[in-house]
């Protein structure tokens, strides 16, 4: 046999030479420095939230116009304020919570597409 010793291996550890940027989505990116693609990402996500406003807006301008025929139609002022003071503030609350629903889910939809997820 041989009296040769074997090779001591050695670590070295330390800092990384190079740190790597962390990776951009694409779509964020197309966002940042403004080009026609992410303005189009960004045109899609206003003309969401403008569609659902005006949605919102619309019904509630329905609801408000028809309260006078409303009001004609009961011939009684005691029903006329439990109408304005009751009736009419579960239809706008509702209205206003779908419109924040909507706009919310918008939001999340456009935020998935930047991060880059697949929807659900």
């Amino acid at each position: 046999m041989s009296a040769e010793p074997t090779p001591r291996r050695e670590v070295v550890t330390g800092e990384p030479r190079r740190v790597r940027p962390l990776p951009r989505y694409r779509t964020q990116s197309e966002i940042d420095e403004q080009t026609a693609l992410g303005g189009a990402y960004v045109r899609s996500l206003m003309r969401g939230q403008l569609r659902a406003g005006l949605t919102a807006f619309t019904v509630v301008a329905v609801v408000v116009a028809t309260l006078p025929l409303v009001f004609e139609a009961l011939h009684s002022s005691a029903l006329v304020w439990v109408v304005l003071g009751f009736a009419a503030y579960p239809p706008l609350t509702l209205i206003a919570w779908w419109y924040v629903r909507r706009a919310e889910r918008n939001e999340r939809d456009f935020a998935r597409l930047v991060e880059g997820r697949p929807t659900p």
